[in-house]
């Protein structure tokens, strides 16, 4: 009984609610996103990239107990792995957007349009840290090219159309809405993005996708989803299309790398506490400025530790990854208003954009054959050397570049920090040298591998 009396009371219209009513015309019967697919579908891809990966051929692979003791046993074999994913005709020329780690280290890429053509493509520009790559056709011309729409207009609750390859089935379209904007607690890749979320179905294969509003343009790039089984759940995320363009702008220009801003600061997000400690009211916003570099553009402009950011160029700024999006869309160069809070009084200024500087030098070095760690190649870490490696940015000390010979044998990577040699801190290309000098049979190596403290022990 209970079950019917609150199935009849959940039917019962509720006073200032909508009634839903069946459809009264003919027109509003064959209402469909037809039109939308029809415009937009042509100018969505599928990508098919093969790489050579190094697989190791263990003699007790299959084996209950000794597999995982040996995994690291026997012989490497090159094996070609491919991989698929979707992309977006952005240029009639045949330029394509996809994502980075659909056709990363890919050494043959093809792709294949809506009408069953086939074209070999080639990367124009790939960038990891925001997981885009520009592809360029080859023999491709008067192609249907999608445009973009200023991702910064969009409102929670658009519809929103999501189209690709999931799962190899062919091209699928699925929609809903956007659930949410400036998504930046997601962690892709080497950092945390910004993202647009929808509740549009993305599964594997509809990486590198077209999120579509109602007009057919391109508002997004479907990059990744949250799910525990590896397929949709309703909570997917899309690179803004405002991103997407600044990196299609780039590879037009002839540039093989996106070149980003350097801010040189520390900041985080700014929350109630805070913000009714420095006037600024509820709701709180803004990101606070923790910590400034000298050279700073931020310091050049007259701000300090301590200031609230509120806007760049006119946009809200309310998160770090929310104002590093704001300053890769402007790039280098660029001089814009910005917008503090200090002391109850809300300030701008003009702020000047500048390239990641290269200082200190990087003291490029490579380790001689008679040391320890021979083969080697070691920089200083600077802000140049933290953008073109996608480093942390508080990340200092010595990077290794490059490794060959004894410090390949001995497990060091391209991309480990050094720390210490043999206890020894080491700053500088010049501090490791002398410490791998004072020579020895035993050594001990620690490194920070991918945020990770590691401690290579090691004779010779």
């Amino acid at each position: 009984m209970r079950r019917i009396a609150l199935a009849l009371l959940l039917a019962l219209p509720v006073p200032g609610m909508a009634e839903t009513v069946a459809p009264a015309s003919q027109a509003e019967i064959t209402l469909s996103f037809a039109p939308v697919v029809k415009a937009a579908a042509p100018s969505v891809v599928n990508i098919y990239a093969s790489r050579i990966v190094e697989t190791r051929s263990s003699p007790f692979a299959g084996d209950p107990f000794f597999e995982e003791f040996f995994r690291d046993l026997g012989p490497t074999q090159p094996r070609i792995q491919n991989s698929l994913g979707s992309g977006v005709i952005v240029g009639a020329g045949g330029l394509v957007v996809s994502n980075y780690h659909v056709v990363e280290q890919a050494t043959e890429i093809r792709v294949v349009l809506n009408d069953r053509r086939e074209f070999p493509a080639t990367v124009l520009l790939a960038d990891q840290a925001s997981d885009l790559a520009i592809l360029q056709l080859t023999g491709a011309d008067d192609l249907p090219a999608l445009s973009l729409r200023d991702s910064d207009t969009l409102e929670v609750g658009d519809l929103v159309l999501a189209i690709g390859n999931p799962f190899g089935v062919g091209q699928t379209v699925s929609s809903g809405i956007v659930s949410g904007l400036a998504r930046s607690a997601y962690q892709l890749g080497d950092g945390r993005g910004y993202f647009v979320q929808t509740d549009a179905a993305i599964n594997p294969g509809n990486s590198g996708g077209a999120l579509v509003d109602m007009a057919g343009r391109l508002v997004g790039i479907n990059t990744a989803i949250l799910s525990k089984s590896g397929g949709s759940i309703g909570i997917g995320f899309a690179i803004p299309a405002n991103l997407v363009a600044a990196v299609v702008a780039r590879a037009e220009a002839g540039e093989d790398r996106f070149a980003r801003p350097w801010a040189g600061v520390s900041a985080q997000e700014v929350d109630a506490a805070m913000a009714e400690a420095v006037g600024l009211g509820l709701p709180p916003r803004g990101v606070v400025l923790s910590a400034l570099a000298p050279e700073s553009p931020f310091a050049a402009a007259g701000l300090k530790p301590g200031d609230v950011v509120t806007a760049l160029d006119g946009r809200e700024t309310n998160t770090p990854q929310e104002m590093m999006f704001r300053l890769a869309i402007l790039g280098p160069d660029a001089t814009v208003p910005v917008t503090w809070w200090r002391n109850g009084e809300e300030m701008t200024a003009s702020l000047t954009l500048i390239a990641p500087p290269d200082s200190p030098p990087r003291d490029r070095t490579t380790v001689p054959a008679a040391m320890a760690l021979a083969g080697a190649v070691l920089e200083r870490i600077n802000p140049a050397v933290i953008a073109e490696k996608n480093l942390p940015q508080d990340a200092k000390g010595v990077l290794v570049a490059e490794v060959g010979g004894l410090a390949a044998e001995v497990g060091l990577a391209p991309g480990d920090i050094l720390l210490q040699i043999n206890g020894q801190a080491v700053a500088t290309p010049s501090d490791a040298v002398a410490a791998l000098q004072q020579g020895g049979r035993r050594w001990q190596v620690d490194v920070l591998r991918q945020g990770q403290s590691l401690r290579l022990r090691f004779r010779i």
